[in-house]
């Protein structure tokens, strides 16, 4: 997926208040905005690009994608949880050569 800045045109969000996007309260009236943020983005033609950017960024603050900072977090984690897992498992089955190949 090509990530240029290109698809930040085409964003729902464009002609809602940015303050929207990055709540800075807590609470009811946090949620309250993230709310209505995730509703412009639910509709927007760019969402999963939004995401995909957010995720590689890393971007830390803000809705991205529909998302929330910690949403992003967990799935981050489940990612390199899910990376960890397979790079044993493709330890588990080398070849037992295969160390003594790198070794050298």
């Amino acid at each position: 997926m090509d990530l240029g800045a290109g698809w930040r045109a085409a964003g729902a969000c464009l002609s809602a208040d940015p303050d929207l996007f990055f709540p800075i309260a807590s609470g009811p009236a946090a949620m309250k905005q993230i709310t209505k943020a995730q509703q412009i983005c639910a509709r927007c033609p760019v969402r999963q690009e939004c995401l995909e950017w957010a995720m590689r960024t890393p971007e830390t603050h803000g809705i991205w994608g529909g998302t929330t900072p910690e949403e992003r977090m967990r799935v981050r984690r489940a990612r390199t949880a899910q990376r960890r897992v397979a790079a044993r498992a493709a330890q588990a089955h080398e070849w037992p050569l295969a160390s003594q190949i790198r070794a050298s």
